[in-house]
């Protein structure tokens, strides 16, 4: 994640009470603060990702910022929770454009462009690491819970420990850590790596 100032992160906080309540100037100045950073966060997602892949990290953040309408009404607690879903949304919102990328038929469609440096990098296929994850999720539901918010989210040990914390899972940042190990063990052995 992109280092942020203390004001910026107690700004992230405010801002989302502030949209839940319906200040909609708030959801613009979250933008101001969060944009940079979750275009970091679209960008590492998307080097995880197969070689040639259609979709740019700018285009990936606008995505996220269409669907985080239907999470407005979310008891905002700290941004950490506000990664966490942001992180979760990218993730189905590059598995909804997978799956729909494969239901058409070759060459049909428009194809967005692709940056320079993200074509060459290898990464799991979104739908089987999707489909992996729900199956750990199954019999792991916190330590996929941390896999999610750690590979996805991007977040730090501590931001996890945050979101988690938030979201009602109270855990240390000792559980995270251990939760992190096995959970890319449990990935890497599932999928041969990533």
């Amino acid at each position: 994640m992109v280092a942020m100032d203390a004001s910026s992160i107690g700004g992230i906080t405010q801002c989302l009470v502030r949209w839940r309540a319906g200040d909609e100037a708030a959801l613009d100045q979250l933008t101001d603060l969060v944009y940079t950073q979750l275009r970091h966060l679209a960008a590492s997602l998307l080097m995880k990702e197969r070689a040639g892949h259609t979709l740019e990290p700018t285009a990936l953040v606008h995505e996220l910022y269409f669907h985080l309408q239907g999470a407005r009404e979310i008891d905002w607690k700290c941004r950490g929770q506000f990664f966490a879903i942001s992180a979760k949304l990218m993730r189905r919102i590059l598995v909804d454009h997978a799956r729909r990328r494969i239901a058409m038929k070759r060459g049909a469609g428009e194809i967005l462009p692709l940056e320079p440096d993200l074509a060459t990098v290898p990464g799991p296929d979104v739908i089987q690491l999707d489909a992996a994850l729900g199956r750990f999720a199954q019999e792991h539901p916190r330590q996929a819970a941390v896999l999610e918010l750690r590979f996805f989210g991007g977040l730090s040990e501590d931001e996890v420990v945050e979101a988690m914390n938030a979201s009602g899972e109270k855990v240390s940042r000792r559980t995270v850590s251990r939760d992190w190990r096995f959970s890319r063990a449990w990935l890497q052995d599932e999928l041969g790596g990533f």
